[in-house]
């Protein structure tokens, strides 16, 4: 709360003021009057303005501080504003204020992609925020899979459709069936493609616990698990799939930096700096695996040759 100007100076202004001036080597001065003679009538005048003067001259007094000087909060004197301010910051000066402090707190929500903070990514997404996290590949925006608000907002921030489906991401190979069909799949595909830089592509199933607002109208999933120990941790300890995709506008080139969608710090909780990605910008192999003992790339990626190794190693063919 800001006390008012006259209740902020001394009991005995005239007092104090003058002492300071003479321990200064000055002599008080008159303080300000007007035309006439008079003393000013301003309400926080040291002098009662309505007393009646002595016939005999008053006694040298201040009437205000300095014309250059003014009193704070607790009596301690601070420099006036130059006229033309009009009590506050000009208007570049304002904005540069802000701008300083929005940077500040883009900044601040940067952090290392390290285990130390992966409690904190976790309280995020069962939070229902938005986080950016590195991978195997790219950086990503993920959230809970199973919360349809976040779902939204990772559409919002990229500015993408809701036609546009999305990967989920989990923790290990183990926990895909609660969110797929895998029971058509040879035994030990999924252990040999995953961790890694591919996207499975599989039915949904009516037993999958996904949000129905995730991907509506879709009867498959992609399905991630990275070789990437911060991003499972935070899967694990979400006890949820997370909804990923790659943190960009849609459209614009994928990120390996975090320095490549700066411009999107703002809408995520958090952003995990992992450093530059060496994978390059192909992002994962995307690979159909909805057709029993069918194969369909969808995206060469990163992994293409070596996905396909490992198909037909377990007796899938290419199919249409």
């Amino acid at each position: 709360m800001t006390v008012p100007l006259c209740s902020r100076l001394f009991s005995s202004p005239s007092k104090n003021l003058g002492r300071r001036s003479t321990e200064n080597g000055q002599k008080p001065t008159g303080g300000h009057r007007d035309s006439t003679g008079k003393p000013p009538t301003d309400e926080c005048s040291y002098q009662n303005s309505r007393q009646t003067p002595s016939p005999s001259p008053p006694p040298p007094r201040l009437s205000s501080p300095s014309s250059s000087l003014r009193f704070g909060t607790l009596g301690t004197p601070q420099r006036r504003r130059r006229p033309g301010l009009g009590g506050s910051f000009p208007a570049e000066m304002a904005r540069s204020s802000e701008k300083n402090l929005s940077d500040a707190c883009m900044i601040s929500a940067v952090r290392p992609a390290t285990e130390a903070r992966a409690e904190e990514a976790i309280e995020a997404i069962k939070g229902g925020k938005v986080i950016a996290v590195p991978t195997d590949t790219l950086y990503g925006f993920a959230c809970d899979a199973c919360s349809s608000e976040a779902v939204n907002r990772i559409y919002e921030i990229k500015g993408r459709r809701h036609t546009s489906p999305l990967a989920i991401c989990v923790g290990d190979v183990s926990d895909i069936p609660r969110y797929a069909v895998t029971d058509h799949l040879p035994s030990g595909l999924l252990d040999a493609l995953l961790p890694g830089p591919v996207t499975v592509i599989l039915g949904r199933g009516d037993s999958s616990i996904l949000e129905k607002s995730l991907n509506p109208g879709l009867d498959s999933i992609g399905v991630r698990v990275p070789d990437s120990d911060f991003i499972r941790v935070i899967c694990r300890g979400s006890r949820s799939a997370l909804a990923l995709t790659s943190a960009n506008l849609s459209g614009q080139p994928s990120s390996v930096s975090i320095k490549d969608f700066e411009d999107l710090w703002e809408h995520c909780a958090y952003v995990y700096d992992g450093g530059i990605l060496p994978s390059g910008r192909a992002g994962s192999t995307i690979v159909d695996l909805t057709r029993l003992g069918k194969y369909r790339i969808l995206r060469p990626g990163s992994a293409k040759e070596e996905t396909i190794a490992i198909l037909e190693r377990h007796s899938l063919t290419e199919g249409s």
